[in-house]
């Protein structure tokens, strides 16, 4: 079989090509010129309320049921949409889902959490636990359900494995069809396989910029290696130039709100309509913003923000009043979008 061939190697969650929509309101708002700023939208994909860990899953799962296992088994933070993702999948394919989650229960389950127990996925709250000692915790997890005679499917915190990444290939070429003469893509930085396999399909390091969300500690180098696995698996000349990834706009952690990411909602959201999420793209659209304001960004390049999905990550926790504009005693504060 022709390496290529392997993007033809997966289970069908996503449906027809995600819609590529001009956001001229949105780019006047932060100094773009008409028709340089368009967003493809991965958040209108049906699957259980979208998101761009659906491509990703088409691969896992083709390959999760190839091996006939029958559970697959996960990761991720307590609001994690890779994980209410997955458990969508497995509920459409037959699987069982078994989730470890780094936090503790909550008292009352909010946001993606009441979709994840709504979807059946069996939770393991793990406690406390960095990127590494998640993906060490979801390890054990496959052993001892293969130790009790299950065959458990190891799917990556955010599918960030080759067979993962192969669902980015797809979306790439899948964009170059929609707009070929772009010039950059930006997206949401997590676990990384989204931008490596944006990476894969353009070629070209400096066509894709990702924002770094404070997920994963070393996206400067498997972002690269996890490009060039991509593009060796689909019959592709490894990528050029080099990595390209804003450390900049993560604030206080992981899902930290920042007045930037509040300036990106709300802009997106009076300018378009388009609800953006507090943990991913609220942030990636503050790096586009931010490498506008710069000049990182030419007033001739023609850019591709990805809208990774997310929004029940907005009725969790303390975004509500962050995004209300409410402070901590009930009180309004300014909004910040200009």
């Amino acid at each position: 079989m022709h390496p290529s061939a392997r993007l033809d190697d997966r289970v069908e969650l996503v449906g027809a090509a995600t819609p590529l929509e001009r956001a001229d309101r949105l780019a006047a708002a932060i100094g773009m010129a008409p028709g340089q700023l368009w967003v493809k939208r991965e958040d209108a994909i049906g699957l259980a309320g979208g998101g761009n860990k659906v491509r990703k899953l088409e691969y896992l799962c083709a390959e999760a049921l190839a091996d006939a296992c029958d559970v697959v088994v996960t990761g991720g933070g307590p609001q994690s949409n890779h994980v209410r993702l997955t458990a969508a999948a497995c509920a459409r394919l037959g699987l069982a889902c078994r989730v470890i989650l780094a936090g503790d229960p909550p008292g009352d389950p909010t946001g993606n959490v009441i979709l994840d127990h709504l979807l059946g996925a069996e939770l393991v709250w793990a406690g406390d636990l960095d990127y590494y000692g998640l993906e060490r915790a979801i390890q054990a997890e496959v052993d001892r359900l293969a130790g009790s005679g299950r065959r458990p499917y190891l799917a990556p915190v955010g599918g960030a494995s080759v067979t993962g990444t192969l669902g980015y290939v797809r979306a790439g070429l899948e964009l170059t069809t929609q707009a070929p003469d772009l010039d950059l893509v930006v997206t949401a930085d997590g676990s990384g396989g989204t931008h490596a396999g944006l990476v894969a399909a353009l070629g070209d390091h400096r066509r894709v910029l990702g924002v770094d969300v404070g997920t994963r500690p070393d996206l400067d180098e498997r972002v690269p290696e996890m490009a060039a696995e991509a593009a060796a698996a689909t019959g592709r000349a490894a990528p050029v130039g080099a990595v390209q990834v804003d450390h900049d706009r993560i604030g206080a952690g992981y899902g930290a709100p920042t007045d930037a990411c509040l300036e990106a909602l709300q802009l997106a959201a009076r300018t378009e309509g388009l609800v953006l999420d507090p943990v991913y793209s609220g942030k990636a659209l503050a790096g586009l913003i931010a490498a506008v304001r710069a000049g990182r960004i030419a007033s001739d390049d023609r850019v591709v923000f990805v809208h990774t999905g997310g929004t029940p990550a907005l009725f969790s926790g303390p975004y509500g009043r962050w995004i209300a504009g409410l402070d901590g005693a009930g009180r309004s504060r300014p909004s910040v979008a200009r």
